[in-house]
């Protein structure tokens, strides 16, 4: 796995300085993300870290062995008379070991849904810097247009001014628009500099480290309705199945804590040795029991605590259950209200403004409008196309955040929510 991993970032990092006309794959970026991101490593090894506490809670407490050496008519430490040897072992009979196992079997499963939140949250990040970086690349696409557009309208402005028929403030005015423009431009281009950098720290790459350009951005209308919404991020966030496992922690801790009551009975062999080279001459077997009843205060105060604990827990399940459903209301509503806006300033805004520019220039070349009235209707095209851009940017940003909020992304798989038996 790791050769795969390895030839797949050497061949992402040559695709990405092969070629101007290379694109940067969304899938591939996050993917990478995912595999190389230190804060997803940190937390794949906190799972494995928790899932090795399993075997450790389940098993027996450690056999004791031992010998007592007695000396009679001496203080010699070397002068022995008798020895007996002693092995004891204490047999959960009460199954306290079980119920340790089940308690953390239950925090591993809960480390896993921090493994996906972190991963989720990964994911998020880079979609969004990588949803931003394609919009800032847009951005300077739209400015490109608008300065070809402006060049046009120059040298119309400068023939006019030629044959007398347009004044040198036209001119001016052209020039003082074209630095605008240019203002602009450096603007997007530190935006496109801001979100590679974010984007190669979340790969674990060096800020500076060339990529390609990202794919244009498309509008994809919303699909996913309230009810099933809800419904995934009932049974996916990993804030809610974090919680539900802390409840099922807690129950076994409450089993755990009346289980305190049952003593654990302790089995014990002891062999004597009358003298150095009598070997084993006669043995005892015997039982003990710890007496918890005689300190009730203690054991029913665990048993207190541990319900109090338990209702904490399911205090916190439910309170993460609407917490959920109101974030996926938010950011459903979100999402609508950024699909509307874009398909006003696409489809019907920047319609428009394209048609008064056109005919503004008409008017323009036939001396009916001003060129001051082609320069503010041309300038209006731009900041209408640039809105549309910015709400596509944040309706796409929006959906990503939706697939953190509910915790059901493509890029992120549910995989198996075990630990070792």
């Amino acid at each position: 796995m790791r050769r795969s991993l390895f030839l797949a970032l050497v061949t992402f990092t040559l695709g990405l300085t092969a070629s101007a006309e290379v694109t940067l794959s969304r899938e591939e970026v996050l993917r990478l993300a995912l595999n190389q991101n230190p804060n997803v490593k940190a937390a794949r090894a906190r799972w494995s870290m928790m899932k090795e506490r399993v075997p450790q809670a389940r098993a027996w407490e450690d056999l004791m062995a031992g010998v007592d050496f007695q000396r009679m008519g001496t203080t010699s430490l070397t002068n022995v008379n008798d020895a007996e040897w002693m092995i004891s072992q204490v047999v959960p009979v009460s199954g306290k070991n079980r119920s340790r196992e089940r308690a953390a079997a239950a925090e591993a499963l809960g480390a896993y849904q921090e493994l996906r939140r972190a991963q989720l949250d990964v994911a998020n990040r880079a979609q969004t810097a990588y949803i931003r970086l394609a919009g800032a690349y847009g951005q300077l696409e739209i400015n490109r247009r608008n300065q070809e557009l402006l060049k046009q309208f120059t040298n119309i402005s400068r023939g006019k001014y030629e044959v007398g028929t347009a004044t040198q403030s036209d001119v001016l005015l052209s020039e003082t628009e074209e630095g605008r423009l240019s203002e602009s431009k450096a603007m997007f281009e530190r935006d496109v500099s801001d979100q590679q950098s974010q984007l190669n720290v979340l790969l674990n790459r060096p800020a500076k480290s060339p990529l390609a350009r990202p794919e244009p951005l498309t509008f994809q209308p919303p699909t996913l309705g309230a009810d099933k919404a809800e419904a995934l991020a009932a049974a996916h966030r990993p804030e809610v199945l974090l919680a539900s496992r802390k409840v099922e922690a807690e129950k076994a801790r409450l089993e755990l804590a009346h289980r305190q009551w049952i003593p654990d009975p302790q089995l014990r062999v002891a062999a004597r040795q009358f003298s150095p080279t009598s070997g084993i001459r006669e043995y005892d077997t015997g039982i003990f029991f710890s007496v918890p009843w005689a300190n009730r205060t203690k054991y029913k105060a665990a048993v207190a605590e541990a319900a109090d604990s338990l209702e904490n827990a399911v205090y916190l399940t439910a309170a993460a259950r609407i917490e959920a459903s109101g974030l996926v209301r938010d950011q459903l509503k979100k999402i609508e209200t950024f699909a509307t806006n874009y398909r006003l300033f696409h489809e019907r805004i920047a319609r428009t403004a394209s048609m008064a520019v056109e005919s503004t220039r008409a008017g323009y070349e036939t001396d009916k409008n001003s060129f001051l009235e082609l320069i503010t209707a041309q300038r209006n095209l731009q900041d209408v196309e640039s809105a549309a851009l910015n709400q596509l940017i944040e309706h796409q940003v929006a959906v990503a955040e939706l697939e953190s909020v509910v915790g059901a992304s493509r890029f992120v798989s549910e995989g198996k929510e075990t630990v070792s038996k």
